[in-house]
């Protein structure tokens, strides 16, 4: 007689109730009560801290005072009153910070020396608001701490054992020996998943001859048992005679097959073997699904382990390839006497495609470039690495621009699989004559700003390594004294302000205009706080802005 049998399962609903608080916040103060003692001693009035917002005490003798903390919290304020109305003689026993709960923290309102004469009440209503400001920020602050230190407590860096793998080989058998032996069973093995979900491969047993972890595996496709258990079910055999029609992994009277699942991924089955034929009861049935359970719980654990190692070194190495990415754009500007060169560069990802670069050639040439190279994150950084190390090799020998870019062009079209492209704006200045030779590839923005107005030098090509015969065209200009050329990389001039609409160089150029006066850095820095207040809530893309100025003797 063959049965495949469900246990029963009744169905609770609960609501979930959020705890209460553990404490006041206010409690956590436990310089209060002294602090409200100081200020009646110095100033004759009394002061206490209450709960509620206190606006009905306004129109009367006492000045109920708000502390604002900005937080989800009971309101409470602060009490300000003569002190007459607390009455007269010794001091009262002091409230230390465990009763700071309680509905008001009470001061004494005389001191051996006597009362103190009262202040002026527009000088103790001032005292006192800027007592209940600093104890609201102070509330806020614990507040801030409280919560930071529960988010670092789930950052706590994953150091796996370096023996990881025994103790999850010792573990699951362990599992499946106290499994098997609390429901009276001989044996229990642990099929898993392959990847295509298309054969079941025993990983771990107990009872089980040891050669039977070295056997292959068995196809899912036929696996009856399996399959039912996959579905959900705990399947129940007890007729040698049916055996081999739900396919039984090993000979035994009695067999049960459960399903071993997190709550989103089926795992595989879980097979507890008895070499007498007994009947399972809903009871026993049970706790072989929670020991199903607790062997998802471990192998989901071990996956969730691996991943955040794994997962913590890419970000270390995404740190390193940040930090030398960084580390390569310049600095120090070329030191040469009437010029004055910044840059500034931001990736999205910290890693990104975008870049600026000088450097000083010989005859007094100084060589400017902004670039960026399609794409997003470590794969663009690696095509911008590419881009910006040709660029300062090719710029070494040739003293034209267009024909710099088109061997830039043939080096990133050969070696690569056509699949790198980048945008870039270069310039060679003869320091001595302001003479400036640029070609461009893609269409990076280029704006000259004069005292007297301004003028667009940008010119749109093929995109580096888009193809091994394209063409770049070369322009020249003289940079005279108080000018300066402002670039930008491709797209940063055309993210879309409030309306949708593009913002463009021209707005950048005319925002710069009688900017002038300032030095390249802080001319890059307010090129840049134009383009970020221009579309604020705009998706940050990688982005270079480089400033060339000549100075006025």
């Amino acid at each position: 007689m063959s049965a495949a049998k469900s246990a029963q399962q009744r169905l609770k609903l609960y609501t979930e109730q959020l705890p209460a608080s553990p404490r006041s916040l206010i409690d956590a103060v436990g310089c209060l009560p002294e602090l409200l003692r100081a200020f009646q001693k110095a100033t004759g009035w009394s002061l206490r801290y209450a709960h509620g917002p206190g606006s009905k005490l306004d129109d009367g003798p006492a000045r109920a005072i708000p502390v604002m903390s900005g937080l989800e919290l009971p309101p409470g304020h602060l009490r300000l009153e003569p002190a007459e109305e607390m009455g007269t003689g010794s001091e009262p026993p002091r409230t230390d910070a465990g009763n700071l709960s309680s509905r008001e923290v009470p001061v004494p309102i005389s001191s051996p020396g006597g009362r103190k004469a009262p202040i002026d009440r527009h000088a103790a209503e001032t005292l006192a608001a800027s007592i209940a400001d600093m104890l609201g920020e102070l509330l806020q602050t614990r507040h801030a701490l409280w919560q930071r230190e529960a988010e670092l407590a789930a950052g706590v860096p994953t150091v796996p054992h370096r023996e990881e793998e025994k103790h999850l080989a010792a573990r699951l058998e362990a599992v499946l020996k106290g499994g098997a032996e609390a429901v009276g069973c001989d044996a229990a093995a642990l099929y898993m998943l392959d990847e295509g979900t298309s054969e079941l491969k025993l990983r771990s047993s107990w009872g089980l001859p040891f050669d039977r972890l070295a056997a292959p595996a068995r196809p899912l496709k036929g696996a009856v048992a399996d399959l039912e258990a996959l579905l959900g079910h705990a399947v129940v055999l007890d007729d040698q005679a049916t055996m081999p029609i739900w396919n039984v992994p090993e000979e035994f009277p009695t067999a049960v097959c459960v399903p071993v699942a997190t709550s989103t991924t089926l795992l595989g089955t879980l097979w507890t073997f008895s070499n007498k034929k007994c009947d399972f009861n809903d009871r026993q049935t049970n706790i072989i699904e929670v020991v199903a359970g607790r062997l998802a719980a471990d192998l989901e654990r071990e996956m969730l382990m691996r991943s955040s190692v794994d997962g913590a070194e890419l970000k270390k190495q995404a740190s390193a390839a940040e930090r030398v990415q960084r580390n390569g754009l310049p600095t120090i500007a070329p030191m040469l006497d009437g010029w004055d060169v910044a840059g500034w560069t931001y990736q999205a990802q910290g890693v990104g495609g975008a870049f600026h670069d000088w450097f000083c050639l010989p005859d007094g040439l100084l060589a400017v470039a902004v670039g960026r190279a399609k794409g997003e994150g470590i794969a663009a950084g690696l095509s911008a690495s590419a881009v910006k190390n040709s660029l300062r090799a090719h710029g070494q020998y040739s003293r034209q621009a267009e024909r710099v870019l088109q061997q830039l062009n043939l080096t990133l079209w050969t070696g690569s699989a056509g699949d790198q492209h980048a945008a870039l704006f270069f310039g060679l200045i003869e320091t001595a004559t302001g003479r400036v030779c640029t070609a461009s590839a893609g269409r990076p923005s280029a704006v000259l700003l004069r005292p007297t107005g301004w003028e667009s030098l940008s010119h749109s090509a093929l995109h580096l390594g888009e193809s091994p015969e394209a063409d770049f065209e070369q322009f020249g200009y003289e940079l005279q004294p108080g000018e300066a050329i402002v670039l930008f990389s491709d797209g940063s001039c055309d993210a879309p302000d409030r309306q949708g609409r593009l913002f463009g160089e021209a707005n950048v150029a005319e925002r710069l205009q009688g900017k002038l006066h300032l030095k390249a850095e802080e001319l890059a820095a307010a090129a840049r706080d134009v383009l970020e207040a221009q579309a604020p809530d705009a998706p940050r893309h990688d982005r270079t802005i480089l400033v060339v100025k000549r100075t006025v003797a």
